[in-house]
């Protein structure tokens, strides 16, 4: 085995590094941690990859996360051995990330504005639990399988516990999912239940269900899966990686997501970051975070909507004072993430300071977009013939403001991430059931 990978701190004051075994989500000084390889992969992988395409029986070469496994082998194992492969890394059958890629949809194009050579939309519902969380929960429970670990842990306003909960039960390990009370998609939260996940339902929102589910696992020997986990984001870069493939790795002006815990925003950074610095790609896509109205905490910051002041990754010295005003101002003033896009609807992102460096690295933007503009976004979506969730729409029409803007341009090559699959169907219902509604098909009598 080699030994290439460790842990290191993200802040560059800090820089404590730790061996890859270890299971810290923070350094002992409470900054995030990075997985770091010593070692350049060459770009004669693209061919490799290429050719596993064609995955002759394969699962891991059929996995649209593992496909890639030479851009994360944190398990320091011989990737062109199966025998190894097999030992180590965690798949649910090389369904993860399988089918995911971008695809053009003429009827969203036309509702942004923009001409469809140029807008990619890239699906992630089709992986097995319906998100894009099973490309992190892949590599996460890999390395959870790798320390020994006996129960994964997670907070989840839906997709976290669906794929948690499916990945724990495919390896037969205990799970115990934290959610807050009454404020899940039961379509989400019957996939843990089927699965065999433990719910622990905690008064409060997303950010107290986290807060809760961290103390927990780091007192009673569980293993966290939320994306403060560095071994969630290696697996999500992979959606990157997917996406530039198919594009020949000529990059994009643009790859949008909608924003959340930021650990999408977090994962892209570093595939960039780690691209760019291979020599890989040439040219840096700018990343767009698209925030509900209701849950606008980056917007706020980075906007300069809160005390004035923009924040910034300012190189790695950020203004975390700022940060802790605003959290302190949303306690005082009792206001809570409220959208019905439940999959972004978080206060506090957790991984706000990786989200801050992609930002700072791609020279990106962040926005907000309102309910109702979500779920034109992904009604349009659906008349593509895809399915896609209400946080999903944020990507359309994050693009669509962007570009009316003038922030994206007319001639601009742009990506949008489609996290999930729909799993509230009441939304779609109450959607089309209002006549009012720019893309509804009410029903006739």
């Amino acid at each position: 085995m080699q030994s290439d990978a460790y842990l290191k701190c993200i802040d560059p004051q800090c820089g404590l590094e730790y061996p890859v075994k270890s299971t810290n989500v923070e350094c002992e000084k409470g900054h995030l941690l990075d997985i770091k390889y010593k070692n350049k992969p060459s770009d004669n992988l693209k061919e490799v990859f290429y050719q596993r395409r064609n995955p002759q029986g394969n699962i891991f070469n059929e996995s649209g996360v593992w496909r890639f496994r030479e851009l994360l082998n944190f398990c320091q194992i011989d990737t062109e051995n199966i025998g190894e492969c097999s030992k180590y890394l965690v798949s649910l059958d090389g369904a993860e990330g399988r089918q995911s890629k971008p695809y053009k949809m003429s009827k969203a194009a036309e509702f942004i504005g923009i001409s469809s050579d140029t807008l990619w939309l890239q699906p992630e519902g089709y992986n097995p639990s319906g998100s894009f969380k099973d490309n992190g929960m892949a590599s996460a429970v890999t390395h959870a399988k790798m320390v020994g670990a006996k129960k994964i842990v997670c907070a989840s306003t839906g997709n976290t516990s669906a794929s948690a909960g499916m990945f724990a039960a495919n390896e037969g390990i205990n799970c115990d999912v934290y959610i807050p009370s009454g404020q899940i998609a039961p379509g989400k939260l019957s996939q843990a239940y089927q699965f065999g996940a433990q719910i622990v339902e905690v008064d409060g929102n997303f950010d107290d269900a986290l807060k809760q589910s961290l103390y927990d696992a780091k007192h009673h020997n569980g293993y966290t899966v939320n994306s403060v986990n560095p071994f969630r984001i290696e697996g999500q870069k992979t959606i990157v990686h997917r996406a530039l493939e198919y594009l020949k790795w000529e990059s994009p002006d643009w790859i949008v997501y909608p924003g959340g815990a930021l650990g999408n925003t977090s994962s892209c950074g570093k595939a960039l970051m780690e691209l760019y610095e291979w020599g890989w790609i040439k040219k840096i896509p700018r990343i767009a975070v698209i925030n509900s109205e209701g849950a606008s905490t980056l917007s706020d910051l980075y906007n300069g909507k809160f005390e004035g002041e923009e924040l910034r990754w300012n190189d790695g010295n950020p203004n975390t004072e700022l940060i802790e005003k605003y959290y302190e101002y949303l306690d005082k003033n009792k206001i809570r993430p409220k959208t019905k896009a439940t999959a972004i609807q978080i206060g506090r992102p957790a991984n706000i300071l990786k989200g801050l460096r992609a930002l700072e690295f791609t020279d990106g933007v962040v926005t907000t977009v309102s309910d109702s503009e979500m779920l034109d976004g992904m009604s349009v979506v659906g008349l593509n013939g895809f399915d896609c969730e209400m946080a999903s729409g944020a990507s359309v029409v994050g693009i669509k403001k962007l570009l009316e803007e003038g922030t994206i341009k007319k001639d601009d090559v742009v990506l949008g991430i489609l996290t999930g699959r729909q799993k509230d169907a009441m939304l779609a219902v109450e959607y089309h059931n209002n006549p009012k509604n720019k893309f509804a098909i009410p029903p006739k009598n």
